[in-house]
């Protein structure tokens, strides 16, 4: 379980670095998505009013195709590592599956 600035649907994970700012080191993500046998990302569905879950990352990638589900504050995604493809499983108390859609990038089916 990790945290991640990025995620795409077809299970890409960004989460080590924004070009531009002071980076120390990766730490120890890449290895951690590399080493397991299943990947939960949790995040905030937005940033600065931009989705998090996108049809491609535009941020370094910590891993492709790593990512098995993401939990955010509107809702909880699956992801078809092998096909490319987002299922929203969950939503949060008080959120709707129409404000989800307005706040997502990436294309998703519903599963609910």
């Amino acid at each position: 379980i990790l945290g991640a600035m990025q995620v795409a649907q077809n299970g890409d994970l960004a989460n080590w670095m924004i070009p531009g700012k002071m980076v120390k080191g990766m730490g120890g993500a890449m290895d951690l998505v590399a080493g397991v046998k299943r990947v939960v990302v949790l995040m905030e569905h937005e940033a600065k009013g931009e989705s998090k879950l996108l049809k491609a990352c535009n941020l370094p990638l910590t891993g492709q195709r790593v990512v098995d589900m993401v939990i955010t504050d509107l809702g909880v995604f699956n992801i078809d590592k092998k096909h490319g493809g987002l299922t929203l499983i969950e939503l949060a108390d008080g959120v709707t599956e129409a404000e989800i859609r307005s706040k997502t990038e990436a294309d998703y089916k519903v599963g609910l």
